[in-house]
């Protein structure tokens, strides 16, 4: 039984729940049930069709190149952004001039909206910008149409944005990790003549593994749904180059107006970002048990 007093709470977070349930719960539940309908929004027709969304899509030739498009764009920027992060975490631990100044520099662009980094990479990538410029100063080619109008460029391009910009948040988080590895062990190994790669291999990255898992997972879910740089930058293209799963969802619910698919695609996102999530929850369950 609930009393006055339990009441009073859960009133309190009543505003909270209201909003779980009408912004998440309910568009969760209500595009499952979508997904199994072909539905036209323009037309105002829907009929039941039971599996056939998520059968046609592994058929749809845009689906599989999102799929393939997102799977490089997460495999080929995870690596370099996590030890990207970890370097600039071990080189700053330390004091060093201007240390201060250069981690705002390196955070600045990961919490500054990414519609206006999206448009300012635009300018850097256009013909004749500062990308262009660099890639011809080491004797690359470059491409004629522009870096973002290339399909062997395009998605590098914005995978290197990507890179540079998110590195600056897992830095920090490597940071604030550093700080919690108990320095008796670096004065111990000091007194035992081990070097900073001895020190490195044998406490600071043992110590990072759990924070490094935690960093891997959540930029591999926040990867899988990239969508404002395509939106900005490329729209997909060229030629479905830069095409991803979320901008899929996107073009295909609300530019052709069939939430049914659409819905059966998101589903299948969300189907694989809870695996990866499930995984977390497993490498971590063992890593306590060890």
């Amino acid at each position: 039984m609930i009393s006055f007093r339990n009441g009073k709470a859960y009133l309190f977070i009543l505003p909270w729940l209201l909003t779980l349930c009408l912004f998440w719960l309910f568009p969760l539940f209500y595009s499952l049930y979508l997904s199994f309908f072909a539905t036209d929004v323009i037309r105002g027709s829907s009929h039941f069709v039971g599996l056939r969304n998520y059968f046609y899509l592994w058929q749809d030739p845009d689906f599989i190149s999102a799929v393939k498009n997102t799977v490089i764009f997460v495999i080929g920027t995870i690596p370099f952004t996590t030890v990207l992060a970890l370097i600039a975490a071990i080189g700053l631990s330390t004091r060093i001039p201007l240390s201060n100044f250069i981690k705002m520099s390196l955070v600045i662009p990961s919490i500054t909206s990414m519609v206006v980094m999206a448009l300012i990479f635009s300018q850097l990538y256009a013909p004749g910008g500062i990308a262009e410029s660099l890639l011809r100063a080491f004797g690359l080619d470059i491409p004629a149409n522009g870096l973002l109008l290339s399909e062997k460029s395009a998605l590098p391009s914005i995978m290197v944005m990507d890179i540079l910009i998110a590195f600056g948040y897992y830095m920090l988080i490597y940071l604030a990790a550093l700080q919690n590895i108990p320095h008796n062990l670096y004065e111990a190994a000091d007194l035992d003549g081990a070097g900073f790669l001895a020190k490195l291999r044998y406490i600071t990255i043992p110590y990072l593994k759990p924070i490094t898992l935690f960093i891997l997972v959540i930029n591999i879910i926040r990867s899988f749904q990239i969508f404002i740089e395509i939106f900005v930058m490329t729209k997909g293209g060229p030629l479905n180059s830069t095409l991803t799963m979320v901008y899929f969802v996107y073009d295909v619910g609300f530019v052709k107006f069939d939430m049914g698919y659409a819905s059966a695609a998101a589903y299948v996102l969300f189907i694989i970002i809870a695996l990866f999530s499930a995984l977390q929850l497993k490498l971590f369950h063992l890593k306590e048990v060890v």
